[in-house]
């Protein structure tokens, strides 16, 4: 069995290969997809889900699924879609809403349910504008219940736009959890400011103790890394090594091993253009500013990125899958230390514009198509 993160399943279920369960209600969409080293079959589990934006499975096989507009669905066995009382009041302004959704990593451990946590981010109101939040509650019938703040960015601010909003458990416990620049690029070299950065806390929302800038006086204890433009892609390998995908402004989009204490450099590296002009945002490189270990072609807007550990998906060990949004693709990376060494396009356009990329319990891939009437699907081996 391969070890691999607490981001989707819990350690005692990662590394499985497709067992038998529950059949959920499908619809093929592609009977066989023939890739490099695999053939696949895609099914649609789920549609009519209102822009979904993160999903998580629960122990029983269930679907947790955030809609932005601010909805929490609950897409059981046959299809079927229950929405989640006890959701707080989000901001639908731009691009805010209910974001990113994950479980604590010792959920379903025990009877007696102290692990039993949903983690989830949205875009809050407030005075001044809108901050991503982080916020945990627990499952019970068809409702959120105990719904706490656990922690919320340190300046309310407009435009709505570029909260980030990802999460992925490190080995340690302690959470990862991405914020935008909100559309203010100066924010992101700002070590006063949430924004632009990755945060590493703790499962109650403190700053982690051993973070990398608690004895900096001029910076907030949160902060992992800084320099982040907009990452709305987090996951941890089976090493436990974060690695994130990031939105550059007109291309530049990255792929970066995130290590704390490192500034990734945005807006003063880049490797994108200015929407207006066209014309090259900051420099290629810069001392005391980490490169990213690759850069997209084109407008890829990535959103989604998974790691392969299912023995299912054998010939992928270790690969990650990246979701991207205008490019409608779903990308293959293979890495060798700090280098992808092989890149191939799975999904093309088969399911519109991807939002999320999760490998399941039954080690499936689970991708969410960005749209108005979005889907969940499901991808496996045809053998």
């Amino acid at each position: 069995m391969h070890p691999a993160s607490a981001r989707f399943a819990t350690p005692l279920l990662l590394g499985l290969a497709l067992i038998a369960g529950p059949v959920h209600a499908q619809t093929v969409v592609g009977e066989r997809l023939a890739t490099e080293r695999l053939d696949l079959r895609l099914e649609r589990i789920a549609d009519g889900l209102t822009h979904p934006w993160a999903v998580a499975q629960l122990p029983d096989g269930d679907f947790l699924v955030s809609e932005r507009p601010g909805r929490m669905a609950r897409l059981d066995e046959s299809g079927t879609i229950t929405h989640l009382k006890g959701v707080p009041e989000v901001s639908t302004r731009g691009q805010g809403g209910l974001l990113d959704v994950v479980l604590h990593p010792r959920f379903g451990e025990n009877e007696s349910g102290e692990h039993d946590w949903i983690y989830f981010t949205w875009s809050q109101p407030g005075s001044g504008g809108t901050a991503t939040t982080l916020s945990r509650a627990r499952l019970a019938d068809d409702a959120l219940t105990e719904v706490e703040a656990l922690f919320v960015q340190n300046r309310f601010s407009s435009p709505g736009r570029h909260y980030g909003s990802r999460l992925a458990w490190l080995p340690d416990g302690t959470l990862l959890m991405s914020i935008g620049e909100r559309g203010t690029p100066p924010r992101a070299q700002d070590a006063s400011d949430h924004a632009g950065s990755v945060l590493r806390l703790t499962e109650t929302g403190e700053a982690a103790p051993d973070n990398p800038f608690v004895n900096d006086p001029d910076a907030l204890d949160a902060l992992y890394t800084t320099g982040n433009r907009n990452v709305q892609g987090l996951t941890v390998r089976h090493d436990g090594e974060p690695w994130a995908s990031e939105h550059g402004p007109r291309t530049g989009d990255e792929l970066n091993r995130l290590v704390g204490g490192e500034n990734y450099g945005w807006p003063e590296v880049s490797r994108g253009n200015d929407y207006a002009t066209n014309q090259p945002i900051g420099a290629d490189s810069l001392p005391g500013m980490r490169d990213p270990v690759h850069v997209f072609e084109g407008r890829f807007a990535p959103s989604g990125l998974a790691e392969v550990t299912s023995d299912a998906f054998g010939a992928w060990y270790g690969d990650l899958l990246a979701g991207g949004l205008s490019s409608e693709t779903l990308l293959r990376l293979r890495l060798d230390g700090d280098d992808v060494i092989e890149r191939e396009a799975i999904l093309e356009g088969e399911i519109g514009r991807i939002r999320d990329v999760r490998q399941g319990r039954d080690g499936a891939i689970y991708l969410l198509s960005d749209a108005p009437d979005g889907g969940l699907y499901r991808l496996r081996p045809t053998d």
